[in-house]
């Protein structure tokens, strides 16, 4: 992950707080404001609140009960204030039943509900957020396994948007001391498996683009949205093609295409 001391960072979602803590102990931004999608009671049962004790004694604004998809529940965070916001690990939370999962889902399936998610989080953090006089920076940290690499996060998110991809950067947890890649769900945190930061702007051509890897498994010879290839025969291509792992992501391609273009 990139970071500079000169910006103002928004962190969205940081389940226990440890990574907001850990950029504030280690990296002293400009300014930082951390944000929790559970209310302080029920963060503080599922983990503790050490690292909201810690940020509080820093004069650190931090926001409960925050759902960046929906601004009723923004508070009084100041807009059009942030350098770049930052989204770790994003998952949605798991659902009680299959009514509740109905109730959210509406024809739409759980790769959907957390594509869509995504896309509203660099929506929101384009239009209401981020300073357009700044930096002008969406990151999203991610593992690249199932099923979040099925997201295909790279290419799908921004669709039929003035957002640009970036690249990405690999995520080096051993730079954030301290920092505990939390379960949605539950008072546990997650292996360390390999992760990757993606990185978006409105800029075009962005001054941290030479850092970063550009789009991988593009081009005739590839399969992009399985991230597969480069095949060295035309018929490697076709078995491929006929895979299930293909039509599987075929099928999740269809469904975000009638998403957003149904909105």
């Amino acid at each position: 992950m990139i970071l500079d001391k000169e910006w103002r960072i928004l962190t969205i979602g940081d389940g226990d707080l440890s990574f907001s803590a850990s950029l504030q102990k280690h990296f002293s931004p400009r300014a930082l404001t951390a944000s929790v999608y559970d209310p302080l009671s029920i963060m503080t049962r599922k983990y503790n609140d050490t690292f909201y004790q810690y940020l509080k004694n820093e004069k650190i604004q931090t926001l409960f009960d925050f759902n960046v998809c929906d601004k009723k529940t923004w508070g009084d965070l100041k807009q059009h204030s942030f350098d770049v916001v930052i989204f770790q690990f994003p998952l949605v939370p798991a659902f009680q039943n299959f009514d509740e999962y109905k109730a959210h889902a509406k024809n739409s399936n759980i790769n959907v509900l957390n594509r869509r998610l995504l896309r509203q989080f660099l929506l929101n953090s384009f239009k209401y957020f981020l300073d357009e006089k700044g930096q002008q920076l969406c990151f999203i940290t991610s593992k690249d396994v199932k099923p979040y690499r099925q997201w295909n996060i790279e290419s799908a998110l921004h669709m039929h948007t003035n957002i640009h991809y970036l690249g990405s950067i690999a995520f080096d947890i051993n730079k954030f001391p301290g920092y505990k890649i939390r379960n949605v769900d539950r008072d546990k945190h997650v292996r360390d498996t390999r992760g990757e930061t993606y990185m978006w702007s409105l800029q075009k051509k962005h001054t941290l683009s030479s850092q970063l890897h550009k789009l991988p498994y593009h081009g005739e010879n590839f399969c992009a949205i399985c991230r597969a290839g480069p095949f060295s025969t035309e018929n490697d291509k076709q078995v491929h093609q006929a895979s299930k792992k293909h039509l599987q992501m075929l099928d999740f391609e269809q469904a975000w295409l009638k998403e957003i273009n149904k909105n």
